[in-house]
């Protein structure tokens, strides 16, 4: 049997332990751990886990991962997503769909010093949801702008997933913060285009608030001096050489829990609350990479990843349709997978594919940068997608009286702009690489 077809056959028996309903890095373990067997045998197998755990946690680079985690915990306790909500709105609230479209952008400022789209979804959720109902917004209007921004935590930089995968493919951080960045503002821009076309379609869904004087929209803006300062100060000195990233996530945790204490939100009870948080976080992204190392280290011994590679690339298919293909998978996955999942399992599989096929002319390291940005925006829309949309189910947990099926329907404009802004990274993909000449 060919290693293509044992990692298949593999494969689909940890699909079919996640519709047992097992836990994805106990499937991975579980189905990788037969496959190490099947092909290695089972002394072999107990070899390599007796130091899988250590070799994978002792990376320095993955370090950074409870940092942002636990930089996301304060800046959600020190009250920055209001601030940045209430800019918003005192900025755009007075135009049609205005207080949604500042919901998005709040949660894009949320996003750059949180990573991640949960947390975005349910602080901005708390903070936006509320006001959006009070001045009449349509409830499926109000809950699908704010599921739909919350899927920016993941690519406004910093991302955890985004550290993920520059580790998986031995790329550099800071590079993919910064190219991350442009698609993000347009991601954000996008979702706003959507907001106003839907106010304009129908005006009742999205009415406009009152006008902030002048005097009004610049206090609301001083009160976010904190979210730019830790934004510039961390991506900033990731990009300039002055931090690592680590180091660079360091100085934001120390930042963010100062505004979180200076603004009276951080005491004792939520300094516990803030480490438990990020705790359970880190453990299950912890647990999910052993998971992916033994289901990875299985398809090694097969040799898929690279038989598959020669496979595709010698079948003489167009490169555009052999991403087509991928993205295709992803958009599948992201209806049954969490996010970073997606990543750890094809990422080693997916990766080596990309690299041997020729796109645009782009050298390796702007290749594999794209290709990053461009997995972690399919992987966004996961977040959004019916049956498994985890943003939606975190809004609709706040709006029990709005039926999902509501939220999923206000969704739809939204994946319409995310299919657009696919097809503008991929055929031009210096828009995720002009970032890195400066």
């Amino acid at each position: 049997m060919s290693g293509i077809e044992q990692g298949l056959l593999i494969a689909g028996l940890m699909i079919v332990l996640l519709a047992l309903r097992m836990h994805i890095a106990m499937a991975m373990m579980v189905a990788g751990s037969i496959g190490y067997v099947w092909v290695a045998g089972l002394d072999p197998l107990l070899n390599y886990m007796k130091n899988a755990a250590f070799a994978r946690y002792s990376v320095y680079d993955l370090s950074v991962v409870p940092l942002f985690l636990l930089m996301g915990q304060f800046a959600t306790h020190g009250g920055l997503s209001k601030a940045l909500f209430r800019a918003g709105n005192a900025m755009i609230g007075h135009w049609r769909g205005g207080m949604a479209m500042a919901a998005v952008g709040a949660c894009a400022g949320f996003g750059a010093i949180c990573g991640s789209s949960l947390a975005t979804a349910a602080t901005m959720g708390q903070v936006a949801l509320p006001e959006l109902r009070n001045h009449k917004y349509s409830p499926r209007l109000a809950t699908a702008a704010i599921a739909a921004g919350g899927t920016l935590g993941i690519l406004i930089p910093p991302s955890v997933p985004l550290v993920i995968y520059a580790i998986l493919t031995e790329q550099n951080i800071a590079k993919l913060f910064v190219a991350a960045f442009i698609p993000g503002i347009i991601a954000m821009i996008g979702y706003m285009l959507v907001i106003a076309i839907v106010a304009r379609l129908d005006p009742s869904a999205a009415p406009a608030g009152e006008r902030v004087s002048w005097s009004g929209r610049l206090a609301a803006l001083v009160d976010t001096w904190p979210v730019l300062l830790i934004f510039v100060t961390v991506i900033g000195g990731i990009y300039g050489g002055f931090f690592t990233p680590t180091e660079a996530a360091s100085i934001g945790v120390l930042a963010t829990a100062f505004v979180a204490w200076q603004s009276g939100g951080l005491n004792r009870r939520s300094l516990l609350a803030c480490l438990y948080g990020t705790a359970q976080a880190t453990a299950m992204i912890f647990l999910i990479l052993l998971g992916a190392d033994i289901m990875n280290v299985f398809l090694a011994l097969t040799q898929m990843p690279t038989e598959l590679a020669k496979w595709v690339v010698g079948l003489g298919y167009s490169p555009l349709l052999i991403l087509a293909v991928i993205i295709g998978i992803y958009l599948f996955l992201g209806c049954i997978m969490d996010s970073l999942s997606m990543l750890l399992l094809t990422i080693p599989i997916f990766f080596p594919i990309i690299m041997g096929t020729d796109y645009w002319g782009l050298d390796p390291e702007g290749k594999a940068i794209w290709f990053g940005i461009l997995a972690l925006m399919v992987v966004e829309i996961g977040l959004i997608t019916p049956p498994v949309g985890m943003n939606v189910f975190i809004i609709s947990s706040m709006a029990k009286d709005v039926p999902m099926k509501e939220t999923f329907k206000g969704i739809v404009p939204f994946l319409m702009s995310d299919a657009l802004r696919i097809m503008l990274i991929v055929f031009v993909p210096s828009i995720a690489l002009v970032a890195l000449r400066f």
